[in-house]
């Protein structure tokens, strides 16, 4: 099976997928151009069915499917896939929308003039010959290519452990590259790359990275980076609009049109109105409408990401060298180009030689048969037929074989006297002629100027414009969210259970904030109005955080439950739940998180630790240690006292500048000192002259209030000061602690699923040395488990609903 696999591949690599280096064609090409040349069906006549053309070369010398080789032809006669297109045909032969082309019984072809190059000469023994696949015929192993068609045309192809991508490239700088090297054959890449300056695409564009195509020439691999040719015009109304007039080489035009205007309609980006392809008889052009006042570089930058507006065209210069695949930089490539061109002028000038001595032979015989007219003439006369008077000849005047052919063969009119002058005249010519291929034989300079001279001549004949311009660097792509997101205010909420989503104002206000859709027992932990520019970071129990930028919240109407956590973060483990959630405008180097944990660590981070490039799973907000979990989080800005309470009572408040600063995957630092069996239940930030009070609840269902000015600041790490009077029969632990405002209503969830809810302003105010006052009843509705305070409504949403 190897073997066989081996001899398979090697029929792939050698005689299908990969051009030869020395004409640029693969098997099947070189087959097509060779029939259509062998049949007359060249430029200068007219055209052939394309059907009759595929019969004769699969007839001939390609025993394969008739689609292949229909596709080949259509390939090389396509002006925006080969850049100097090596056949013409009549009707439709594709379009660089993608489409079909018409079947090969209604399409007609011809060869193009350029095509005549790659043949010419090929009847004077300048290549080699082999017998084509049933011995009835030969063909050609390679073209005599009278100009680098591999690199003018490029190529592409995959076989088996090898592919080849070779870009197209101008003629004229193709050709001046090769005089360069056979006048200097040590010249350098730098002085070669100072005439081809890049790859030059059939459908223009431009190419970016000087550096890629270096390294491409120099190795035969490399990359750059090829983007439309594009201009932002304005249109009427005070709006603009992006004119696109060349896409990237190999590009599907309709394809690109199709994925602009699906973001579009996807709403993945903002301020396209209409994507539009205006593209006729006159060439290609491509309208990106834009809304009003939308950021064009913006849209622009984002199609060319996102889009096939810039694609990148990775170089693979394979070719078959010598008989085996190559990876070939741009110098080898034409050296081998020349290397070849020697050869065919060579076996050329070797073949006109003999041609021009044997006819020299026949002038001479003819002219010493005129001399002695009278005497040939009598001597063929009296010669009893063609071969006697031949033998005659040849033995009574001394002429060859040929010489005597020729003779006898010369028709009456030819013995006119005007005659001798002119075969002197020939005679003359062809003397001079064989002394110039003698020299072009005996000195390669001479052979090299013969190459050169012809290579001119094509390039005045066929030369082009540059189509693709080149720019030396790769041009950095930003895109900012203003683009793809309309800024606009929208109302973000999250409940306790992790539902969360945004509301656009109108659905707000036309809910009049009410009736936010939740689970039952679920309450809202989070409802605020913010831009959809803005950030959300949600912290959970086990110290982590999701983040997710506005914009990307689920945009779900109010009376609709938002999406769960575990859908914007997918490795969320079960008991995880949300305890803090934070707004951020920016993320801006002066502002701070800041971390309590139950078993009394504190941290402060930087905000920005916390702005991530990928999420789409949670992200270490504290490192936790041991059962320990996250109770507490908050936006600071560093002037503030932080205040932890503990379950058996003891509170204690110090400035946050005592908190070290740590990165997002530390663990922080001592809070509080914990009696043994103690565990910290609540925690606050207090402002400077904080007008709030405290409230606590403990496990009986009895609430303290107390002034925040009850507690003096401490130290960090220190136990703090007892807020309970301690009991000998069933002593109060602290469940939950607020810092509330007078106009807030306090929500208390207790253990028998039951609400009760307070007014802070009906709540009477006591000091440290008290258990406070009872709100509900232990054995009748159940022992408090957590405390909250309602959320407010938002306002002014009414002010800001957007009217149609």
């Amino acid at each position: 099976m190897g073997d066989r696999f081996g001899r398979y591949s090697k029929y792939i690599i050698q005689e299908r997928a990969l051009p030869d280096a020395r004409d640029g064609l693969k098997p099947v090409q070189r087959r097509i151009l060779f029939a259509m040349n062998e049949e007359g069906n060249t430029h200068e006549k007219g055209f052939r069915k394309s059907a009759k053309t595929v019969g004769n070369v699969i007839g001939n010398y390609h025993p394969h499917g008739d689609s292949s080789v229909y596709e080949a032809m259509v390939r090389m006669s396509q002006d925006w896939k080969v850049r100097s297109y090596l056949i013409e045909m009549h009707g439709n032969n594709g379009s660089v929308d993608g489409d079909p082309p018409a079947a090969m019984r209604y399409t007609e072809a011809r060869l193009s003039a350029i095509s005549a190059e790659l043949l010419r000469d090929i009847e004077k023994e300048t290549v080699d010959f082999v017998p084509n696949f049933d011995d009835t015929a030969s063909e050609p192993t390679v073209l005599p290519a009278r100009f680098p068609n591999l690199l003018v045309n490029g190529s592409t192809g995959i076989s088996a452990g090898y592919a080849t991508d070779i870009p197209p490239h101008n003629l004229t700088e193709i050709i001046d590259a090769v005089v360069k090297r056979l006048d200097r054959p040590d010249c350098t890449l730098e002085e070669i790359m100072a005439i081809v300056k890049g790859p030059d695409f059939p459908t223009g564009g431009i190419i970016q990275g000087a550096d890629g195509i270096r390294k491409a020439y120099q190795t035969g691999k490399g990359r750059v980076v090829v983007r439309s040719k594009t201009e932002i015009e304005d249109i009427r109304g005070g709006r603009q609009q992006i004119t696109i007039t060349e896409i990237p080489y190999e590009v599907n035009k309709a394809n690109l049109v199709k994925r602009m205007d699906e973001l579009r309609i996807e709403k993945k980006i903002e301020g396209i109105s209409e994507v539009r392809d205006e593209t006729d008889r006159t060439g290609l052009r491509i309208a990106v409408e834009l809304k009003k006042d939308a950021n064009a570089t913006g849209v622009l930058n984002y199609l060319f990401k996102n889009t096939d507006l810039q694609v990148s065209y990775n170089f693979n210069m394979v070719a078959i060298h010598n008989r085996r695949p190559e990876l070939m930089g741009l110098i080898p490539l034409l050296d081998a180009y020349i290397g070849h061109q020697i050869e065919v002028v060579t076996k050329r000038s070797e073949f006109e030689i003999r041609k021009a001595k044997a006819r020299q032979h026949i002038l001479e015989g003819l002219m010493k048969a005129l001399s002695i007219l009278d005497e040939v003439i009598k001597l063929i006369r009296s010669s009893k037929d063609k071969r006697d008077a031949k033998l005659n000849l040849q033995t009574t005047y001394d002429f060859s074989e040929k010489q005597a052919e020729a003779i006898v063969s010369l028709q009456l009119y030819r013995l006119t006297n005007t005659d001798v002058t002119e075969l002197q005249k020939e005679a003359a010519e062809l003397n001079e002629q064989i002394q110039f291929l003698e020299k072009i034989l005996g000195d390669e300079k001479e052979l090299r100027l013969v190459i050169k001279n012809e290579l001119n001549d094509v390039k005045k004949a066929y030369k082009t414009p540059r189509l693709t311009e080149i720019q030396a660097e790769i041009a950095e792509i930003k895109i900012d969210t203003e683009v793809l997101v309309a800024s606009e205010d929208v109302i973000v909420s999250v409940t306790k259970e992790g539902y969360a989503k945004r509301t656009s104002v109108r659905s707000y206000s036309a809910s009049s904030g009410e009736e936010l859709a939740m689970k039952e027992l679920d309450h809202p932990m989070f409802i605020q109005k913010m831009n959809t520019m803005d950030f959300l970071v949600m912290f959970t129990n086990r110290g982590n955080f999701i983040y997710r930028p506005v914009h990307e919240l689920p945009d779900i109407r109010w009376k609709n439950l938002g999406d769960h956590i575990s859908h914007l973060a997918t490795d969320i483990e079960t008991g995880e739940e949300i305890v803090a959630v934070c707004g951020v405008q920016k993320f801006d180097e002066s502002k701070m998180f800041l971390f309590m944990t139950r078993q009394g660590m504190i941290k402060t981070s930087k905000i920005t630790n916390y702005q991530p490039q990928r999420y789409s799973k949670a992200m270490m907000a504290i490192k936790l240690k041991n059962d320990d979990e996250l109770i507490f989080a908050t936006q600071i800005d560093g002037d503030e006292d932080v205040f932890l309470a503990t379950k058996q009572g003891y509170g204690l408040r110090y400035h946050v500048n005592e908190v070290p600063d740590s990165g997002a995957r530390a663990a922080g630092v001592k809070a509080i000192n914990l009696k043994a069996g103690d565990e910290v239940i609540g925690g606050a930030v207090i402002e400077p002259d904080d007008k709030r009070t405290m409230v606590l609840i403990t496990h009986r269902g009895s609430l303290k209030q107390m002034k925040l000015s009850e507690f003096e600041p401490i130290s960090r790490a220190k136990r703090g000061l007892i807020m309970l009077r301690e009991l000998k029969n069933n002593p109060h632990r602290f469940v939950d602690m607020k810092l509330v405002h007078q106009e807030d209503k306090l929500l208390i969830e207790t253990d028998k699923e039951q609400m009760i809810d307070l007014e802070v302003a009906n709540l009477h105010l006591t000091d440290r040395y008290s258990n406070g006052s009872f709100v509900l009843d232990e054995s009748m509705e159940g022992s408090p488990v957590a405390m909250w305070i309602e959320e407010k409504k938002i306002s002014d949403a009414d002010d800001t609903a957007e009217t149609e």
